[in-house]
């Protein structure tokens, strides 16, 4: 795969990238050498090798979900908040 100047403005637009001619010609030598690495990949024969989506044997560990009584209750805990509205804790806009 050849990387073309318009390749490359639309990977620096897609990363808010502003890049120098300079820059992008650095950038576009790095991606084709990397790119030429990876297709060494096709060369292998991998008709005999099952696929692997996971290369470490991870396996969830679950615990029990056991719901134990609390001594405080909704409005006991809403108190202790600064601010509550509509039985709910009110806080700051994020956004």
């Amino acid at each position: 795969m050849e990387i073309t100047d318009e390749t490359m403005n639309h990977l620096a637009e897609l990363s808010n990238f502003s890049l120098d001619s300079s820059e992008k010609q650095a950038l576009k030598q790095d991606l084709a050498s990397i790119l030429r690495y990876i297709s060494k990949l096709d060369e292998l024969d991998t008709t005999k090798v099952e696929p692997t989506y996971q290369v470490f044997e991870m396996e969830n560990v679950w615990r029990a979900d056991d719901i134990f009584p609390q001594d405080a209750d909704r409005e006991a805990l809403l108190a202790l908040a600064p601010e509550s509205l509509e039985h709910q804790i009110k806080v700051p806009k994020v956004l």
